[in-house]
């Protein structure tokens, strides 16, 4: 599909620096890679996967990257994140990857969840809830149980709106392939409507 239907890849606002003072602002930083996850999001995209995308990062440089991939790949655990983690392990050597940190477009399922945990990140940054299947905070909190030996420290929201239009627009198309043209209604742009694209759309999508 062209170009011009999905978000632009770079999400970093013009302004970034002038954001960062004012209250409750993204970190630039945090915005910088989320973008960079985004754009490894839309690859998932032009393969027919649902798309979510993810990137690794260690002492300020980005080491590795994943997009979700279990259609094209036959395999339910190519996850974005998964396929990130994977990427950074080889790169570094090491099955752990302490110090470093997860940028993804969607909230972690409880297979990635626990996959990280075992990497031993130090932290985890998400954009879009995902209330179907999110175990950070939406369906369950994993990084919250305190029998666990490993705390891995959890940000959400970050870009959350422009994961989710990507997700809405993802789920819209697939079904408007799937149907004879007609006039759709408003979809809506809040959780509600992001929740009810995941519901009609995961299904069969491998997510």
């Amino acid at each position: 599909m062209p170009d011009t239907a999905l978000p632009a890849a770079d999400m970093l606002p013009a302004d970034a620096d002038a954001d960062a003072a004012a209250p409750g602002a993204v970190d630039p930083a945090d915005a910088r890679y989320m973008g960079l996850a985004l754009a490894e999001a839309r690859k998932a995209w032009h393969e027919g996967e649902v798309p979510v995308g993810a990137v690794v990062v260690k002492d300020g440089e980005v080491i590795a990257t994943g997009y979700n991939q279990p259609i094209g790949r036959h395999d339910p655990t190519a996850h974005a994140e998964i396929m990130a983690l994977r990427a950074a392990a080889d790169k570094l050597g090491n099955y752990r990857l302490p110090g470093c940190e997860l940028y993804v477009t969607l909230e972690p399922c409880a297979m990635c969840s626990g996959a990280m945990m075992h990497a031993r990140l130090a932290r985890v940054v998400y954009a879009a809830g995902d209330p179907k299947t999110g175990v950070c905070g939406s369906v369950l909190d994993l990084f919250a149980l305190e029998a666990l030996n490993h705390h891995t420290k959890v940000d959400g929201g970050v870009l959350a709106e422009e994961a989710a239009a990507m997700l809405r627009g993802f789920f819209a198309e697939r079904r408007a392939a799937r149907r004879p043209p007609a006039a759709a209604p408003d979809a809506g742009t809040g959780a509600a409507a992001l929740a009810s694209a995941l519901t009609a759309g995961v299904e069969g999508s491998g997510a």
